[in-house]
């Protein structure tokens, strides 16, 4: 075992001496030595077990604005130290991070920081958060845990971007190391999952469900609307109802707009009209926070109080333009408490992205 992998639990040993993994719902099974789909997990050479091969290394670490997870309602104008690994559990034909997300980890793996050196990094750059992004903290959990650990250590808050495509008793163990989470809610059928990004939609769900009523995490839902493919009507109307019955009406969603890439260079990019559309679906069904992204609609990208409708907080894409809400997060038109988790005054990050040198803030 080289000196970047650790053993890692959530596996069975089969009879016929195979491993099954158990971190994820594909439950890959592998002989020694076999890696399962998010390629940075493998079964031991001695078939004792599942070993992480990409603990320590990323694809690279950036400054980003909170917005760009996307969170809106966690910290508006913070910024955020963001990296992940190579791999990911999906398969998702349109993925916009293919090249870190479909990569291998020799070709990718660039950066080496151990857990306490990212969080050095985080509090030295004045970072309020690091996020577990690019591919899925899910594939690279014990990683993501220990620096979650580091971090709360120096008061640095966590977030995860996730497809929310993990087991139970995972899920609960990734969770609890949280403090945000923007989930991607790729779709709302199974046939669009399968299809599409080689998986199912009803672990998803399931994990929705409990971040929203079982856990303190912050909790935000991103939707890549794809023509011809998950933009439909019915599928749109079926997803919100959704949202609104079975976790929150407060709970924001961002609909975002795909650009052709990876698999799917031939499918025409996102009309504006249409996430216009599917916000006002989404508004229609009783959501109260429901934003566009990937475009450039300020009017869309504005947090309304749900109570007044005053604009509590002024977007220009991920920079804060104006801010209406007083030290605990209450609307300055009305009283209301806005959902989420805010700051006594919004950060001024704006929309600057800064590439950071990991090995400069090693002991």
């Amino acid at each position: 075992m080289d000196s970047d992998c650790v053993n890692v639990g959530y596996w069975t040993r089969l009879e016929d001496g195979r491993i099954q993994c158990s971190l994820c719902p594909r439950f890959c099974k592998v002989r020694p030595g076999q890696r399962g789909l998010c390629f940075v997990r493998r079964a031991r050479e001695d078939g004792e077990g599942m070993e992480l091969t990409a603990y320590g290394r990323s694809t690279g670490f950036c400054v980003d604005p909170i917005e760009k997870k996307p969170l809106n309602h966690f910290l508006p104008g913070s910024s955020v130290l963001s990296f992940g690994t190579a791999g990911c559990n999906l398969a998702c034909s349109f993925c916009q991070n293919w090249d870190i997300s479909k990569s291998r980890e020799t070709a990718r793996l660039s950066a080496h920081a151990a857990p306490e050196t990212i969080a050095r990094a985080a509090e030295r750059l004045g970072c309020a958060s690091v996020a577990y992004t690019y591919n899925d903290p899910v594939i690279f959990m014990e990683y993501a845990l220990d620096t979650a650990a580091a971090c709360r250590a120096v008061a640095v808050k966590n977030v995860a971007v996730t497809a929310g495509f993990i087991c139970e008793e995972p899920r609960k163990r990734l969770f609890k190391g949280m403090d945000a989470a923007n989930v991607d809610l790729k779709g709302f059928t199974e046939r669009f999952y399968a299809k599409r990004c080689a998986g199912s939609l009803e672990p998803v769900l399931d994990t929705l469900k409990y971040l929203v009523h079982e856990t303190n995490v912050w909790t935000e839902i991103t939707t890549l609307i794809i023509p011809g493919e998950n933009d439909s009507d019915g599928e749109l109307d079926a997803m919100t109802q959704w949202v609104a019955r079975e976790l929150k009406a407060d709970v924001p969603l961002h609909f975002t707009a795909f650009h052709p890439d990876y698999h799917m260079l031939e499918t025409a990019p996102t009309p504006p009209a249409t996430l216009q559309r599917a916000r006002a679906i989404a508004i229609r069904n009783g959501l109260q926070h429901v934003y566009v992204g990937n475009v450039h609609d300020p009017a869309r990208q504005a947090t309304l109080c749900p109570t007044c409708g005053a604009r509590a907080i002024s977007r220009d894409g991920y920079t804060i333009t104006s801010y209406a809400l007083d030290a605990s997060g209450a609307c300055l038109s009305c009283g209301t408490k806005m959902a989420g988790v805010f700051a006594a005054k919004p950060g001024q990050w704006g929309s600057r992205r800064l590439s950071v040198d990991i090995e400069r803030y090693a002991a």
